[in-house]
């Protein structure tokens, strides 16, 4: 007779969970809740897991664990299959998903209740034999034999309610979210099934509804306004994704968008007739600009046709800037044969005008386009081209060194602060280093310092270091080092004007200066431009003496150090007495001061020429000034503006003479202060005579008489002799290095290392053979295309 206390299986299973727990539940679920809160009291969850534990409980053979997880299983398929699976067929969007979502409610409803009533089973039993859990078997019922079966129909449901939505309509966004979240609870603690059976097809719905889209869009929208839509749709992919999709699908679905809306139209879109990627340019659409940078940085190299667009434009503006450049150098070109200025080296505009190219497609780079490196390298690829194409006689250099000069000197026609001027600096120095001729630069702007520094025309001294030291952090120290060296000098100069001055006062009778005052700048050899000295000129006895009072004051107070006189690059302030006893202070050159003091009445005067008008000749026997530096000294005395001389041409030529200098005579007011073109050899002849012009004028009394430059801006000759040096010097370097280098390495890693100018391949090749010549390289006996070094 069998133990009372035993539950046998089907008394347990039919006769006391079944009919107490499982189909009451079935029951509630198929009905609905109404208004219980809770489907069982706690006595009836009690007595059923009552009966669970002691079936599972019991010893062999009446353990019946295996069994209940068994039946636990196929009371949910049945149910499933019987129940859910039926309520399901026939029915189509939005009606599927609300019956697919309540299905989906009431089988987690179901699990959590069969996992309380099977709790003992569940944690023994399950994990004894290494079973799914009671959660995880009801999903996957749930799965293989709903979810499988009406998947296609779901996924085509969710598909065009998103598709509505995006035409504008209202949709259930609670419904669509409850749907997905049965995709993601059926990947079992993974999204395996929610892409594989649902965002696949999301995507592929994406990309055909946004290429059907595209196609109105980019017929009848401008660039501007296409861009503003693919914005607008993004924003509402990323709404609704947060709205009711895994986070996950996010980029995917943008990257949809990307591949639709913005890479196969890219082309189009940017070069659309009227609303392109050049007409924002042109037009500075500077927040379609930015939305272009933002919208196609999402696709892979997306900014590549946008930046070489942008490089292409800037090119073309900078272009114009040189047309027109190029224009008025003709303009100039044809007044000066009619009497005009000509070319010069001084054309402010043109640097203006390629500065606010700079500084505005500079700022477009950092603010519109985020300092992305492909535009970065657009403006520098650009300018590098613009700044060294040929803009006419003077180079771009010679253009930049001149704007330099005239922001830093005095008597300036720009009227800047000392901020603005800093601003103009730093912005030149951004244009300075696109430059291929940087060291032509160094040596312009070097010979204008040095003019600025000695005829105290420079109107900051902080201005001036400012300016040496960008340069030095753009080049290093070894480029400015001349350049501060003649500040330095000047610095030096100042406590030996002090030394000298007191010298002189404690001396005076020694001396013998009186009141004339005189001053001496001493400039080091190597840092200052390479003068031409004079050294036959007469000077008149006052001037000898001055020279003679400083040799001796110079060689007390140094030893072992040689001066040699520039005199063309002193000044001096001469007082003229003129008609009826005016007085005028003329501001002149040293050799315009020994010309003029040739003219004076004074018996000291050289010659004794006693103030009576002097020939050519005997003028330049006299003070024995070369030729041609005398011409350009009495043109500025007798044919500028301010004619303290008179010039008396002969009769034979008197006419042609006179004419050739009419051009001069009528400089505007305040020209002074302007370069005088240097004069044609007709404009003074040696044939002609001059005099002191006892009429003369003026209602200033302070005047500056202005002369012609004597040396050029730079020396062509003395440029390439110091790239030649710095071409071998790079040579024997690198050869030092590598011992053996074949013909197009070295001369590869020779343009590498030259960074201030960018010799020809064909001036390295004579310099290698130079080199050659002289025996630091010498030819490979196998192959005359590879050089080795000679230690």
């Amino acid at each position: 007779m069998g133990d009372p206390n035993i539950i046998t299986l089907d008394e347990g299973w039919n006769k006391q969970i079944k009919v107490v727990a499982l189909d009451p539940l079935e029951t509630m679920l198929e009905e609905g809740f109404k208004t219980k809160t809770r489907l069982f009291s706690n006595q009836e969850y009690a007595k059923v897991y009552t009966i669970c534990y002691n079936m599972c409980t019991q010893k062999s053979p009446y353990n019946w664990s295996e069994q209940l997880y068994i039946r636990h299983g196929e009371t949910i398929a049945e149910y499933l299959r019987n129940k859910v699976l039926p309520s399901l067929k026939n029915k189509h969007g939005e009606q599927l998903l609300g019956e697919f979502v309540r299905r989906g409610e009431n089988h987690n409803i179901m699990n959590k209740w069969h996992q309380k009533f099977f709790m003992y089973l569940d944690r023994y039993h399950v994990k004894y034999h290494q079973l799914p859990s009671l959660e995880d078997a009801g999903l996957r019922y749930f799965k293989t034999i709903v979810f499988d079966a009406v998947k296609a129909d779901v996924t085509a449901a969710i598909v065009d309610l998103i598709n509505i939505e995006r035409n504008g309509g209202v949709v259930d966004k609670a419904l669509i979210k409850s749907s997905v979240e049965i995709y993601e609870l059926m990947g079992m603690n993974s999204l395996d099934a929610y892409v594989s059976d649902f965002e696949t097809q999301l995507l592929a719905a994406t990309h055909t509804y946004y290429a059907q889209k595209v196609e109105a869009w980019i017929t009848q929208d401008s660039t501007p306004t296409y861009m503003l839509r693919v914005e607008k749709a993004l924003d509402e992919e990323r709404a609704r994704v947060a709205a009711y999709l895994n986070p996950e699908t996010e980029s995917k679905l943008l990257q949809a968008l990307d591949a639709e809306l913005l890479a196969r139209r890219q082309t189009e879109l940017l070069e659309k007739d009227g609303s392109g990627c050049r007409v924002l340019l042109m037009n500075d659409m500077i927040d379609d600009l930015s939305r272009m940078y933002r919208l196609f940085s999402r696709i892979t190299d997306g900014l590549v046709p946008v930046a070489e667009i942008f490089k292409v434009h800037i090119t073309d503006l900078g272009g114009e800037k040189i047309t027109q450049r190029l224009a008025r150098v003709e303009t100039a070109a044809k007044e000066g044969d009619k009497g005009g200025e000509k070319e010069s080296n001084d054309d402010p505009q043109f640097i203006k005008d390629l500065l606010a190219v700079h500084d505005k497609y500079l700022t477009m780079v950092n603010v519109q386009f985020g300092s992305n490196t492909l535009f970065q390298k657009a403006l520098k690829d650009a300018f590098n081209d613009l700044v060294n194409r040929d803009v006419g006689k003077f180079k771009t250099a010679d253009l930049v060194a001149s704007f330099c000069d005239r922001l830093l000197k005095t008597g300036s026609t720009e009227k800047l602060s000392d901020n603005e001027v800093e601003e103009y600096l730093e912005k030149t120095v951004q244009l300075f280093s696109y430059l291929t001729d940087q060291d032509l630069f160094a040596e312009i702007y070097r010979n204008q310092l040095s003019r600025r520094l000695l005829n105290q025309r420079s109107a900051s001294d902080d201005m001036e270091r400012l300016m040496i030291s960008k340069l030095k952090s753009k080049c290093g120290a070894q480029f400015t080092a001349k350049m501060e060296g003649m500040l330095n000098d000047l610095a030096i100069g100042q406590e030996h004007a002090v030394s000298f001055e007191k010298f002189v006062k404690e001396n005076q009778q020694l001396t013998g200066l009186g009141k004339l005052e005189f001053s001496v700048q001493v400039l080091t050899t190597g840092h200052w431009p390479t003068y031409k000295s004079y050294d036959t000129i007469n000077l008149p006895p006052a001037m000898l003496k001055c020279t003679q009072v400083y040799k001796e004051y110079y060689d007390v107070k140094t030893s072992k150090r040689r001066l040699a006189w520039s005199y063309g690059q002193g000044n001096c302030n001469v007082k003229g007495t003129f008609g009826k006893g005016k007085v005028f202070e003329l501001q002149v050159t040293t050799l315009q001061a020994i010309v003029m003091l040739a003219f004076n009445k004074d018996p000291l005067c050289p010659g004794g020429l006693a103030g009576a008008p002097i020939s050519f000749v005997a003028l330049q026997e006299s003070v024995s000034i070369p030729e041609d530096v005398l011409k350009r000294v009495l043109h500025s005395l007798a044919c500028g503006k301010f004619k303290v001389l008179k010039r008396i041409p002969q009769a034979t030529g008197g006419a042609a003479d006179s004419g050739k200098v009419s051009a001069f005579d009528g400089e505007a007011e305040g020209g002074e202060n302007k370069k005088e073109k240097a004069p044609q050899s007709k404009g003074v002849l040696v044939t002609d005579t001059y005099a002191f012009n006892d009429q003369f004028t003026c209602p200033m009394r302070k005047i500056r008489i202005p002369m012609s430059l004597l040396e050029e801006s730079h020396n062509p000759k003395r440029v390439e002799e110091d790239r030649s040096i710095a071409i071998e010097a790079a040579i024997v370097r690198i050869m030092k290095a590598r011992l053996t280098l074949s013909h197009q390495q070295l001369v590869a890693e020779v343009l590498s290392q030259l960074s201030f100018f960018r010799p020809d391949p064909k001036v390295i090749k004579r310099r290698i053979e130079a080199l050659i010549d002289r025996e630091y390289l010498e030819r490979d006996q196998e192959n005359q295309n590879t050089y080795k070094y000679m230690a």
